[in-house]
């Protein structure tokens, strides 16, 4: 665990923390009456990004072993992959402010 400052993996650890949190927070969210529930997708889109960020914070505990440099190329699949379903989640929310403007014109 040599390979990062103290002040680094702290910032990584509070980010996975807030992550965490973010998450739980926009599920309960989408779950309120006065909310979209398309929120919830949005909830289930972080997912992956989150898993990537295990995936990197595994390979620095690690000291970056050679040996787990797959974690690398995981890392960087799931963070395309996050950010695909974010794009759509986000695209998934928008569209259905829009239908609901529409009810209500």
């Amino acid at each position: 665990m040599h390979a990062l400052s103290t002040a680094t993996w702290f910032i990584h650890v509070l980010t996975l923390f807030e992550w965490i949190l973010a998450i739980l927070i926009i599920s309960l969210i989408s779950q309120s009456k006065d909310y979209n529930k398309n929120l919830i997708w949005l909830a289930f889109a972080m997912l992956p990004n989150l898993a990537s960020a295990m995936a990197a914070i595994t390979w620095h505990i690690y000291d970056n072993d050679q040996s787990l440099y797959g974690l690398v190329y995981l890392q960087a699949l799931l963070t395309f992959i996050g950010n695909s379903c974010l794009a759509f989640a986000a695209w998934k929310l928008v569209r259905s402010e829009f239908q609901k403007e529409k009810l209500y014109d």
